[in-house]
């Protein structure tokens, strides 16, 4: 992490050994990033949770950052933002770009072709600073602790929210100073009032977000401003304090011990960034007010050590580089945790990295003048940096373009899919065909209707409103269809959006991931059973046809399988309506990623594909319900997925998984035909 430079301006020297000396450098504040970065490598590398260490970074660049605008306010410099933001950005992107194009290399080296579009999407969004913002889409678990299964660059969010806020907090500086001029206001009184107001609100509602849902509160912008909020007050108060020496003294020591047990004594995986972060950020400030003390029990003497403060140098490469190396690390290893000698490892790897990364890339671009003398200098400077970075990102990202292309137009041929399996099929697959969807394509290979729900359409409910797609057909459709459940009924959405657009049916889904469409169950999440309700009002309100749900739930490389929770209810329920239930049978599931270990084993590797009894029930359970609903049809195509001796992981040279259980769209797509001819026997509909 990084912060502006460490100074302070002068104050009154109330006592001879007041909390600061005259030297405007804070050697101590230096030592307390050090003590930040080491809590944050440790606890990652070794205990596999948050330490708070990245707040207490958050905090000291806000603080240093005030401390730079309030100078200038006071020496009645110019804000030059322009120059300001420039000059930072110049200065923080060598090293982002050395890591990132390192860590790039790696993960085409060492990790999976299934894992590369998530890392450059990421890569994209951690160059210009918006990494936070995708993990918050992705509803990233940043706190899992097999970290072999994390991207090797999702660290930079907090260098997002950092980036952010370092465009952001000058405004308000250069904002205050022309109306505190203007109206000859004081200064760091008016700034004082205005960030205690955004302390407040941003402290506020990070407790409510995080309470209400914590995985996507953790990388909010707006959740975390209280912590540079804090940092920038401590810094315009600071100089009105007076503490005793004996006072600092112990403050500093309660201040560094806070902070280290901060990790092991809380569980922050489900309370930070509410009020519980806290506890690392006012620790910090403990610190810091302690100042320089001047005595030898005062903690200041051991984070003004050379050690600290040179580890404090390079605490910036040191954050960029620790991350990457370790999750590169366990993924090719194949380990969850790293142990204390690989940690080690690990952690001796990325302090040479970062000790390079400082003395030739960082120091060397910050101490270059040439840019500094003209803007359009700095500007032509990190439009080179971003350049060096974005060629390889968009010459990827270009080549995925080109094979995608190039296999679809041989798909009809090469790629048959399920086709393979029907009697007759004649194998006209090319010797080296590409297989479908490419690996590096796989973890998007989804299936979605075409269009948000608006209108009519729209569910009033939040909840489902935030889930739900249709394929855009209006009220003229010939049919009306409601596609309820979870991941499982989406994936068959292939599937019914084609046979949808050509007989013109009016097709809605509505679903969430992880829940089963079930009447109220006990042992579900109450989000599930909120959604669940929510989405029997909805369709009960608009009475379609035919709702549509997987009905049958299968055990992970087990042939046991059963009925969905409640399933005779949901469907006399619905029965009961008019509305007629088309119940699919659940696909077969693993408990290993079948894709993976073909792209890593070889398609015919025996590990790679199981035996059709060892993962599919004997029998369908819908035999058991077969003709005792008044209105239910039932879809089985597992014969499409296994081809009676072995259930493989490619078929017709398409990947039959994305993962270790869905279906990819590729493949259900291959299955249109098959599909279209058992929804029309299975409904008694007529085309």
């Amino acid at each position: 992490m990084t912060a502006p430079t460490i100074q302070q301006p002068a104050r009154p020297n109330r006592r001879a050994a007041g909390p600061v000396a005259k030297s405007k450098f804070r050697p101590e504040i230096q030592g307390l990033r050090s003590l930040a970065v080491l809590m944050v490598v440790s606890y990652h590398i070794w205990i596999g949770r948050v330490s708070g260490g990245v707040d207490v970074f958050l905090l000291i660049s806000a603080f240093l950052m005030t401390l730079q605008f309030t100078g200038r306010y006071k020496q009645r410099r110019s804000m030059d933002l322009i120059r300001h933001w420039l000059h930072l950005f110049r200065r923080l992107l060598p090293a982002v770009v050395v890591v990132l194009l390192s860590t790039l290399a790696a993960t085409f080296v060492f990790l999976p072709p299934t894992r590369w579009v998530e890392v450059v999407n990421q890569a994209w969004a951690s160059l210009f600073y918006f990494e936070n913002w995708l993990l918050q889409t992705l509803a990233v678990n940043y706190y899992a602790t097999d970290h072999s299964l994390a991207s090797p660059v999702q660290h930079f969010w907090s260098l997002s929210i950092q980036g952010q806020v370092f465009i952001l907090w000058p405004v308000i500086f250069a904002t205050m100073a022309i109306l505190c001029r203007k109206f000859n206001l004081r200064y760091r009184a008016s700034l004082a009032y205005v960030f205690a107001i955004i302390f407040i609100a941003s402290l506020t509602y990070s407790i409510i977000f995080t309470a209400n849902n914590q995985a996507v509160a953790y990388f909010d912008t707006f959740a975390r401003l209280w912590e540079f909020a804090l940092g920038t007050l401590v810094a315009l108060i600071l100089p009105a304090l007076n503490f005793s020496k004996p006072v600092r003294v112990v403050m500093g020591w309660v201040g560094v011990v806070a902070m280290l047990s901060c990790g092991i004594i809380l569980q922050v995986q489900t309370a930070f960034p509410g009020f519980v972060a806290l506890w690392p950020t006012l620790a910090a400030v403990c610190v810091i007010a302690a100042g320089q003390t001047g005595s030898r029990f005062g903690v200041d003497r051991i984070l003004s050590s050379k050690f600290l403060v040179r580890l404090g140098d390079n605490s910036y490469a040191l954050y960029l580089w620790h991350w990457p190396i370790l999750v590169i690390a366990l993924a090719w290893s194949g380990k969850e945790h790293a142990g204390w000698l690989s940690g080690s490892a690990i952690v001796a790897l990325a302090l040479v990295l970062a000790f390079l990364t400082t003395k030739f890339v960082e120091k060397p671009f910050r101490e270059w003048k040439w840019p500094e003398v003209k803007k359009w200098r700095a500007a032509v400077s990190i439009a080179a940096c971003l350049a060096i970075a974005c060629t390889p990102l968009l010459g990827f990202q270009y080549k995925q373009y080109l094979d995608q292309k190039a296999a679809e137009t041989q798909a009809f041929n090469d790629n048959p899919g399920a086709h393979a399996l029907l009697p007759g099929y004649v194998d006209l697959v090319a010797d080296g065909a590409k297989t479908l969807p490419t690996a590096e394509q796989l973890p998007e290979d989804w299936a979605h209707l075409g269009d948000s729900c608006e209108g009519d359409t729209k569910p009033d409910d939040k909840l489902l409103a935030d889930n739900c797609q249709t394929n855009g057909v209006g009220d003229d459709a010939v049919k009306n269809i409601v596609v309820l459940g979870d991941s499982h009924s989406q994936q068959w959405l292939a599937a019914i959006g084609p046979l949808a657009e050509a007989e013109h049916w009016k097709v809605t889904a509505l679903l969430l991931g992880g829940c089963h469409f079930m009447p109220q169950n006990p042992d579900a999440e109450a989000q599930c059973n909120d959604f669940n309700a929510a989405a029997f009002k909805y369709v009960a309100s608009k009475t379609p046809d035919a709702v549509f749900m997987v009905g049958t739930m299968a055990s992970p490389s087990s042939p046991d399988e059963k009925l969905v929770y409640g399933f005779d209810q949901t469907v006399t329920n619905f029965n009961d309506l008019g509305i007629q239930v088309v119940a699919i049978r659940d696909n077969p599931r693993y408990d290993y990623n079948v894709t993976e270990c073909a792209l890593a084993k070889g398609v015919d590797s025996s590990e790679c594909k199981s035996d059709e009894p060892d993962v599919l029930a004997a029998e369908s359970p819908f035999a058991a319900v077969q003709g005792t609903f008044g209105n239910a049809a039932f879809l089985d195509m597992t014969d499409l997925l296994c081809d009676g001796v072995t259930c493989p992981s490619v078929i017709g040279n398409v990947f039959v998984y994305l993962d270790d259980n869905h279906l990819s769209k590729t493949y259900v797509t291959s299955m249109g035909d098959m599909f279209d001819e058992r929804w029309f026997a299975a409904t008694g509909w007529t085309r």
